[in-house]
């Protein structure tokens, strides 16, 4: 009888296809099969990374359209404000004065929404893959851990 008995005492009489049993695997077996499997991690770990970078991608492009449609209307909008404001003071000052003061307060806005968006770009920091990172740094801890334990 041919076979290994394992530690709960049944026999392993499993064959691979070329006849060996399927314990005695050569140190170049080994390896190719390590190869592979590595090989396959990776290019699963570049899907995920692609697969999350295409998703924030997109939802970035539907804000900022949306983001870009406001602010033409807006952008209208403010023509209209800036006219009647202009009108409304220049029921009590000369006309040129209250444009002046209308396009003071203005730019004076523009100003300050600079300032709030410049600071909003700051923190938002590089687009990077977070989740496929992670993954990446977890795989690496459980190779070096099996490393280790062998």
């Amino acid at each position: 009888m041919t076979g290994t008995i394992d530690a709960t005492g049944v026999r392993d009489d499993r064959r691979r296809a070329d006849g060996h049993r399927a314990g005695d695997r050569s140190v170049g077996e080994l390896v190719h099969q390590a190869t592979e499997q590595i090989s396959q991690l990776v290019r699963q770990e570049a899907a995920l990374a692609k697969a999350e970078l295409t998703a924030k991608g997109k939802r970035a492009g539907r804000g900022g359209g949306l983001l870009g449609a406001a602010g033409a209307l807006a952008y209208v909008g403010l023509f209209a404000l800036a006219a009647a404001a202009g009108a409304a003071l220049a029921l009590v000052l000369p006309v040129w004065a209250a444009a002046l003061v209308v396009a003071g307060a203005l730019f004076l806005i523009a100003g300050l929404l600079a300032l709030v968006g410049r600071a909003q770009l700051r923190q938002v920091g590089p687009p990077t893959p977070q989740r496929a990172i992670g993954s990446v740094r977890a795989d690496v801890e459980v190779i070096k851990e099996r490393a280790h334990h062998r």
